[in-house]
């Protein structure tokens, strides 16, 4: 039975009127590709080999940003002592996931997932599952539509605002337009978290070697999937008001690597990372 089929039929399943659009490339399928994930249609497999073919090297930055997830979870779980988390572009489940990654240093750890792909509900629903100590949940939203997020019952079911929320922001406000306003977005996800919070936040650019990289960000916007890469002084913008953990905004790789990060070409992995603490 193809890919593509038995996904329907999961995805029937669980919310019969929903249409996948699986004629068109979505941002997450698309990254699930680049990571050697299985969960992709074939306008997903079409848009990220167009991408590939612009650039050769375009699967080092998303595996590159995925392992930085692990370490900046890992620091805000284990150094920050953060016990809650809110994931708002989540992606499909990919081991190790973040709540995975907080669960083992801390068991109680709460994280809520949340991404506007019915793929992503159906495989957030059957795999992301936690410790029996911790919470584990999903919200079928927008990152545009931040009142449905904050204001939605599993968010407020498993987040304690009076507490320190760790907000993972991660390779998804390149998918957001600046009509949308994605400074505005985060700025009022921000300003609902306590003081002692902290941002993780993960974004393309094409800083590190422009030509290619502005290359692969046309042909991704010819195959249906939009992009706007920022520069490292865009990236820094998002943090404003907050307290930089150092080393700052770096290149993914840089930001607390676990492995020489020299082994590396710096201009194959296109994206800045950081993490801040809200005063």
């Amino acid at each position: 039975m193809p890919d593509e089929d038995w996904m329907r039929m999961e995805s029937d399943e669980v919310r019969p009127a929903i249409d996948l659009h699986t004629d068109r490339p979505h941002p997450a399928r698309v990254y699930d590709y680049l990571l050697g994930g299985k969960t992709n249609f074939a306008a997903d497999r079409e848009a990220a080999e167009a991408g590939i073919r612009a650039n050769p090297t375009s699967t080092v930055t998303p595996r590159q940003n995925r392992a930085w997830m692990t370490r900046a979870v890992r620091f805000l779980a284990a150094e920050a002592g953060v016990r809650q988390f809110l994931d708002i572009g989540t992606g499909i489940p990919t081991a190790p996931n973040a709540h995975q990654t907080a669960q083992e240093v801390a068991p109680e750890s709460r994280i809520v997932y949340v991404d506007n792909d019915p793929i992503v509900l159906v495989h957030a629903r059957a795999l992301l599952t936690g410790t029996p100590e911790g919470r584990t949940e999903y919200v079928n939203a927008d990152l545009r539509d931040v009142t449905k997020i904050l204001e939605s019952e599993q968010v407020r079911d498993v987040i304690d605002f009076d507490e320190p929320v760790g907000l993972l922001l991660i390779a998804v406000l390149h998918f957001i337009n600046a009509a949308d306003d994605p400074y505005g977005l985060v700025e009022r996800l921000v300003d609902a978290l306590p003081s002692g919070s902290y941002l993780a936040l993960s974004h393309l650019t094409t800083d590190v070697d422009p030509p290619i990289w502005e290359r692969v960000q046309e042909t991704f916007r010819r195959n249906g999937v939009t992009m706007h890469m920022r520069s490292r002084a865009g990236v820094e913008r998002f943090f404003k008001g907050l307290e930089l953990v150092e080393p700052g905004v770096q290149q993914a790789h840089h930001w607390r690597p676990d492995t020489d990060p020299a082994t590396i070409p710096d201009n194959q992995v296109a994206i800045f990372a950081g993490v801040a603490r809200k005063p």
